[in-house]
């Protein structure tokens, strides 16, 4: 399990659980989380688009990412964000619908992007990942206190001059960006969850946005570290572990907050 073939794999589920962790926090402080579920799933659709003209599976990805962010955010002028994240999302799993329909040879890798191919990382991909996250955490940490006041305090936000909407589309970018490097990682279907349970926990243990933060980070790493130990041992789809242990934490943290939130018998 820590042998040389398993390297490339502890760094980049590490480097994906740092970014998810980081990105998921403002993700569910903003009410973004059904963007988080749409932007990795809807770039599928750029991963068939490139198998199907021959190009590299990944540079559709992330053009897609980029792409349904700018979508989002484009649509979210005219409509409630939710409905503009909701179209967006169709028209890009309607795309990916149709690449996927004109493929004959693209089964083995539509099953990689959507459930992740951890064990399979190569050594190649590793430099690009941590490179893609790096930015993105670098990003986050330059937008950290006005894309904070712009999510827990908008009016104070607007009082300072700071533009709603230029936040928003700066962290759908920021969100894209991370969704291009971790998919390839945990999957489409899988990295909502390790961005969004994480974080939920972490919010559900403190109120205090760095420790908050730095809990969700942890929280995600322990997730995918553990998942990938009880994955190795079974032979059980990662995924699997990753889901049922981010719900896991995010009960124990409701559980927790009702705890102290009770009143104490006899007062």
């Amino acid at each position: 399990m820590f042998g040389p073939l398993m390297i490339n794999t502890w760094i980049a589920a590490t480097a994906v659980a740092v970014i998810a962790g980081v990105t998921g926090f403002f993700a569910v402080l903003r009410g973004s989380t059904f963007a988080a579920h749409a932007i990795p799933n809807g770039a599928f659709a750029g991963a068939a688009g490139a198998s199907l003209l021959g190009l590299n599976p990944f540079a559709g990805l992330a053009v897609f990412s980029l792409a349904g962010a700018l979508g989002i955010a484009g649509l979210s002028r005219r409509a409630r964000p939710d409905v503009a994240t909701a179209l967006t999302f169709v028209m890009m799993l309607g795309l990916g619908a149709l690449f996927v329909s004109w493929s004959t040879g693209y089964a083995q890798e539509a099953y990689s992007l959507l459930f992740g191919e951890v064990f399979g990382v190569s050594a190649d991909q590793v430099l690009p990942i941590l490179v893609l996250g790096a930015i993105s955490v670098a990003l986050i940490g330059l937008m950290f206190r006005p894309l904070m006041f712009s999510s827990a305090l908008p009016e104070v936000a607007a009082a300072r001059g700071i533009r709603a909407r230029r936040m928003e589309l700066a962290f759908l970018l920021v969100m894209a960006l991370a969704t291009s490097m971790t998919v390839p990682v945990v999957g489409a279907l899988l990295m909502f969850s390790l961005m969004i349970g994480p974080a939920a926990a972490a919010r559900s243990l403190t109120a205090r946005p760095g420790l908050a933060m730095t809990l969700s980070v942890i929280i995600a790493l322990v997730t995918v570290w553990v998942g990938i130990a009880l994955s190795y041992q079974t032979d059980w789809p990662l995924g699997f572990f990753v889901g049922v242990i981010g719900a896991a934490f995010y009960l124990s943290g409701r559980a927790y907050r009702a705890a102290i939130a009770r009143p104490a018998r006899g007062f």
